[in-house]
C-alpha cells in the first residue's frame, strides 16, 4: 500500500511542476502531442498483432512510400487510430464521455476496416473471445457499460491512477465490440486523462507481456493491482518526458548520460524501467533531461 501512495504522491508533485512549466507554452505542447501520435498508434497497434515499425508507421501517415507490401487493413488501422488519437485532445475538453461518445469513437476507428460494425456495440450471437476469456453476452454489454461509467463517476474521490485501470480493466472485460476493442479501450484511457487535466499516456508494446497479466489477475481474481502498476509508470513517463521539455533542460540518451555521470547504464536503465529517475521513453530509445 505504501508503494502505491508513493506513486500517487509523485504524481501529483509532477502534476503541479508540469501545470507551473507549461503556462504560456501551448506551442511547445502542441508540438509534443503532435510527435507522439505515430507512437501512440505504433504501440497501440502492435500490441494487438499489427506487424508495422514505428518508422513505417510514420511514413504511412506521412504519406511516404513504404520499402515492403502493407495489407489494407494495416494502412488504415494506423491512419485512423491517428486520426482518433488526434481527435480526442480537442474533443475531451469539450464533452463528457458517454456511450454516444465512445461509439463516435470506434466509427472513425474502424471504418474501412469493418463498416459493418463500426459504430456500434456487438449484438445478437456476436460473441467474442480474447485467449481463455469469453466477453459476456451481447445482450448485457450496454448494461454492463452504463455501470462502468457511472462507478467512473462516482469514485471522483479516488485517485486518477485507480479510476483509469478499474474502467479500462472493465471495458476490456466486457469487450463491447466484434473488433477494435484493444485500441479504443487505450484510447478511451487518455480521453478522461486529457478531460480530467491530466496528461496522455501510452502504454507500451514493450510491456504487453504486463499488461495481458493485468487482464489475467482482474479476470481471476478481480483485481487492478497489476493494471495501477503500468497505468502508474505510464503517467509518470509521459510527464517525465514533458517537463524535460517544458523546463528547457538538454535531452539526451541514457547512454550519453551514464557516460557523463560514470554511472552503470544497466543500472540506469533498471531505474528508468522503475521510474526512479527522471527518464522517459521516446521512440523506443532512454533519455533523460539534464
Amino acid at each position: 500500500m505504501a508503494k502505491v501512495l508513493s506513486v500517487f504522491n509523485k504524481l501529483n508533485t509532477l502534476r503541479e511542476r508540469y501545470y507551473k512549466a507549461s503556462s504560456g507554452k501551448e506551442g511547445l505542447l502542441t508540438l509534443i502531442a503532435e510527435a507522439e501520435v505515430a507512437e501512440q498508434v505504433y504501440n497501440s497497434n502492435a500490441i494487438e498483432n499489427s506487424t508495422l515499425t514505428l518508422e513505417e508507421t510514420e511514413k504511412i501517415l506521412l504519406q511516404i512510400e513504404l520499402d515492403r507490401y502493407i495489407n489494407e487493413r494495416e494502412i488504415f488501422e494506423a491512419k485512423n487510430l491517428a486520426r482518433v488519437v488526434t481527435y480526442i485532445h480537442k474533443r475531451a475538453k469539450e464533452q463528457e464521455l458517454t456511450l454516444e461518445v465512445i461509439l463516435s469513437l470506434h466509427k472513425m476507428l474502424i471504418a474501412n476496416i469493418r463498416d459493418d460494425v463500426a459504430g456500434r456495440f456487438r449484438k445478437d450471437n456476436e460473441f467474442v473471445r480474447v485467449g481463455s476469456h469469453i466477453a459476456p453476452n451481447p445482450k448485457e454489454v450496454l448494461g454492463r457499460l452504463e455501470k462502468m461509467l457511472a462507478e467512473y463517476n462516482a469514485s471522483s474521490h479516488e485517485h486518477i491512477i485507480k479510476r483509469i485501470a478499474a474502467l479500462h480493466l472493465t471495458f476490456e472485460y466486457t469487450h463491447p465490440f466484434v473488433d477494435g476493442n484493444g485500441r479504443i479501450g487505450r484510447v478511451l484511457n487518455n480521453y478522461l486523462l486529457i478531460r480530467e487535466g491530466f496528461v496522455p499516456m501510452n502504454i507500451k508494446f514493450i510491456d504487453r507481456e504486463k499488461y495481458y497479466q493485468a487482464f489475467k489477475e482482474f479476470d481471476v481474481k478481480g483485481l487492478t493491482s497489476v493494471m495501477e502498476e503500468i497505468v502508474g509508470k505510464a503517467l509518470t513517463n509521459s510527464y517525465y518526458k514533458r517537463l524535460a521539455y517544458l523546463e528547457g533542460k538538454t535531452i539526451i540518451t541514457l547512454v550519453e548520460y551514464a557516460k557523463r555521470s560514470k554511472l552503470s547504464h544497466s543500472n540506469l536503465i533498471n531505474k528508468a524501467t522503475r521510474q526512479t529517475i527522471e527518464a522517459f521513453l521516446e521512440k523506443g530509445v532512454w533519455k533523460i533531461g539534464v
